[in-house]
């Protein structure tokens, strides 16, 4: 796996995409922040000098891991990454014990309140914890990013460059630092406009080529174009939409109290589950989470017709940059009184997949490039506008697929804990080699009762496993 570390040098970009700008503008409301934890359970302590050192190594080759954020004067363009001078180690590199007798909930108790709090904007914006003592001898290693460094599958493909492929492995030798350039307002601000250009073109890279094809269609179709083009602003029209207030009466409430979940399964289960109703493995992941909803609305004696959710569509391939989003969230709503579950992963499939095709999914940058010329306050409005209503977000990344250690310690689990983004439930799929990690992030404003939150949920998988 480290072989590969120096290839992905280059693949960071020294400013924000529109889209990243957007995510890191929004922050103004504290219930918008974009903080990812992950949570990796080791089979042992890893060793605390080898695994320095290999963090070392690693902020030495990422150069993101290094680099903290710099807002161009008057927003004139995106903002920049740039080296940390004062870069500190310790700072981003801490360990700590579990207290009590080292049980899972008292780890994930631990780092709750931690997933909340803000970043230091002055610093790069990571955080990463070994958590020690927990039982059996197991450690935990906590990783705290900013979702403007890179999303769900490009953290995974970041952690196989660094991980190992044995227990055994050693640090390669350390390469030099990365040198800090000073930062300089009229260099900034240069380098910001040159940045807010390349933005500009990437993202309008496509119209060219899009109004050659509308041209040209219009000769040989003038019906069929014009149809084309209200099929776009339509779909546009759809991706930013205010989201109506809930269906739901209970999951109304909203705050920065988060309280962590974990379900376990065989991944082999849940696909069987998909194969069996024809379907994907996130069509059974989609459809045991709205399972769970419909049971928990009915324990409070509550009964739903539907509820919404966003789900982040992956707009990655192969080789494009690690640095960054590359994904769009799209937000729908969906029907909770299919009692079948091969009925409710087929039905619940076909609506994942034609959101999926939305036309306005090849424009996102574009779209981000005008909304983040907007002033600051109006498009957290815009935003929490779409977000604030979600009842919960449903996310699903292919994992590590191969087993792989770290400073001496093999990984056996990672759950990731993605953020609400202003619902009041996120449901995280992570796979890692045999095993569906499922990591929740329940608002507890919205759900006081987590503990029969949880119950449903875990009876919304039996469900669809066993139907």
């Amino acid at each position: 796996m480290a072989s590969d570390e120096l290839a992905i040098t280059d693949r960071f970009p020294d400013h924000m995409s529109a889209s990243d700008a957007v995510m890191w503008d929004i922050e103004k409301d504290p219930l918008l922040r974009s903080t990812i934890t992950a949570v990796a359970i080791l089979d042992r302590a890893p060793n605390w000098d080898r695994l320095v050192s290999r963090i070392d190594y690693a902020t030495r080759v990422i150069p993101r891991l290094r680099q903290r954020v710099v807002v161009p004067p008057l927003r004139i363009g995106h903002p920049r990454w740039v080296i940390d001078p004062g870069f500190d180690l310790t700072y981003h590199l801490r360990r700590t014990k579990v207290p009590g007798s080292g049980t899972m909930r008292e780890v994930l108790d631990l780092i709750q309140p931690l997933s909340s709090e803000a970043f230091d904007r002055a610093r790069p914006l990571w955080e990463f914890t070994l958590v020690e003592g927990m039982e059996d001898g197991r450690a935990a290693f906590v990783q705290k990013i900013h979702h403007t460094l890179t999303d769900g599958i490009g953290g995974v493909e970041l952690a196989m460059a660094i991980l190992d492929d044995r227990r055994a492995a050693r640090t390669p030798k350390l390469p030099s630092a990365p040198a800090a350039e000073p930062v300089e307002v009229a260099s900034i601000t240069a380098a910001a406009l040159v940045g807010l250009a390349r933005s500009a073109v990437k993202a309008g890279g496509t119209l060219p080529a899009a109004g050659l094809r509308a041209a040209y269609g219009t000769a040989r179709d003038p019906v069929g174009s014009v149809r084309r083009a209200g099929d776009l602003a339509g779909s546009i029209t759809r991706m930013l939409a205010p989201v109506p207030p809930s269906a739901s009466p209970i999951l109304t409430g909203r705050s920065l109290g988060r309280h962590f979940d974990i379900i376990d399964m065989r991944l082999a289960d849940l696909k069987a589950a998909g194969r069996a109703a024809g379907c994907t493995t996130n069509d059974a992941f989609l459809a045991a989470v709205v399972e769970g909803l419909r049971r928990y609305h009915s324990r409070h004696n509550v009964e739903v017709n539907e509820m919404r959710l966003t789900m982040p569509i992956n707009l990655r391939h192969g080789g494009e940059e690690l640095g960054g989003n590359h994904f769009a969230p799209v937000r729908f709503a969906v029907p909770t009184d299919i009692t079948d579950p091969i009925d409710r992963m087929r039905h619940l499939g076909a609506i994942a997949r034609r959101w999926r095709s939305e036309p306005a999914l090849g424009y996102s940058e574009t779209i981000a490039v005008v909304l983040d010329r907007l002033p600051t306050s109006v498009t957290t409005e815009v935003f929490g506008a779409m977000l604030k209503h979600v009842d919960v977000v449903v996310t699903n990344v292919p994992g590590i697929p191969s087993r792989s250690y770290l400073a001496g310690a093999e990984l056996v689990r990672e759950y990731a804990f993605a953020p609400p983004a202003g619902a009041a439930i996120n449901v995280a799929l992570l796979s890692h080699v045999d095993a569906a990690c499922v990591g929740v992030v329940s608002d507890t404003a919205a759900v006081p009762d987590v503990d029969v939150w949880l119950a449903c949920l875990l009876e919304g998988f039996d469900n669809v496993m066993s139907g």
